[in-house]
């Protein structure tokens, strides 16, 4: 072959290359310039992934949340009240109607996590997003204070937006423990939320909106300083996979989480559930009174009760999301 043929070949294939790289860069310019990869989408994805996965999550839990607040407010008022088990107060709700009673306020879960979770997740990445922009600017990396900030501002503005939600789900699950004759018989979390409008107004619907902001910003802290530090100890200390760490980091914060959040979960469970008696005075004016009293009525630990089932309500439903929203991070990236 000679030295022109050879030449003419490696024109050629010069070309081709070319070529294939030019459409190659306006395939992926057409990709970034999809629908998917619009500012508007990119900005909008974190939120949307993050309601799509905490609405999966509900949908997994709701029966252990259920059973939650039964626990939480029986026996309200009295130290010796009744001290029910989580098998109990569930053999007791299929007794009463069937399985699927357990799945009650479903709709205002979903609604909450569609709004909550949504926000929770949104705010969070696109804090960290700002913060790690920032980071980059300045030549250094982002610390753990500013990691937890971020978590509890995200929580805290994303609780106080999802309280009417989370409100109603409490009265539609607290709902079955009232006389017949007083149930209101909510058909559906649109129709918990203009019932309560009607007959509390429309600032009712941020009932125990205070204990649900500390809640969400102590829950926020427990998954996010645990998680890390627990993380942080299982890679030095062990030889497991990343994915065996991951989720024993979680199931660690979930604890610690449920344990800082569950007092404050408690208060608001009480603040959300009461309404007004036959003199128009509700039994707690405030948090505050409502620690109070259950402390001085009911006892100190009465704050902790049903914490088995409030940690397996939140470690899972934490580890849930967590998988979901990085899956379709994945999908959508």
């Amino acid at each position: 072959m000679s030295s022109n043929t050879l030449k003419q070949a490696a024109e050629s294939a010069r070309a081709k290359a070319s070529n294939m790289s030019k459409q190659g860069s306006e395939t992926v310019a057409a990709v970034k310039t999809d629908f998917l990869h619009t500012p508007v989408m990119r900005a909008a994805l974190p939120f949307i992934n993050g309601g799509i996965s905490g609405m999966i999550a509900t949908t997994v839990i709701q029966p252990v949340d259920m059973i939650k607040v039964r626990l939480q407010l029986a026996g309200e008022g009295v130290a010796t009240g009744p001290k029910p088990s989580a098998f109990g107060v569930a053999s007791d709700i299929i007794r009463q109607g069937k399985v699927l009673d357990l799945y009650t306020g479903l709709s205002a879960g979903l609604l909450r996590q569609c709004v909550y979770t949504t926000a929770r997740l949104g705010f969070f990445d696109t804090f960290m997003k700002n913060l790690a922009q920032r980071a980059k600017d300045n030549g250094t990396t982002v610390g753990f204070a500013e990691r937890a900030g971020s978590g509890l501002a995200a929580g805290g503005i994303a609780a106080f937006i999802g309280n009417p939600a989370d409100l109603a789900l409490i009265r539609m699950q607290s709902d079955g423990l009232k006389p017949l004759a007083e149930r209101k018989n909510y058909k559906s979390v649109i129709d918990a939320l203009a019932s309560i409008t009607r007959s509390e107004g429309v600032t009712a619907l941020w009932s125990g909106a205070t204990p649900t902001v500390v809640r969400a910003m102590a829950l926020n802290l427990g998954q996010l300083a645990f998680f890390s530090e627990a993380k942080a100890q299982l890679k030095t200390r062990t030889e497991w996979s990343a994915r065996s760490q991951t989720l024993t980091a979680s199931a660690i914060a979930g604890f610690f989480a449920s344990f800082l959040s569950l007092p404050f979960d408690f208060v608001k469970t009480r603040l959300q559930k009461q309404q007004r008696g036959p003199d128009g005075k509700l039994p707690y004016k405030s948090m505050a009174d409502c620690f109070r009293k259950v402390a001085r009525e009911e006892g100190l630990l009465r704050f902790y009760r049903g914490f088995g089932t409030y940690y397996v309500r939140i470690a899972p439903h934490a580890m849930v999301t967590l998988i979901v929203v990085d899956y379709l991070g994945f999908l959508t990236r």
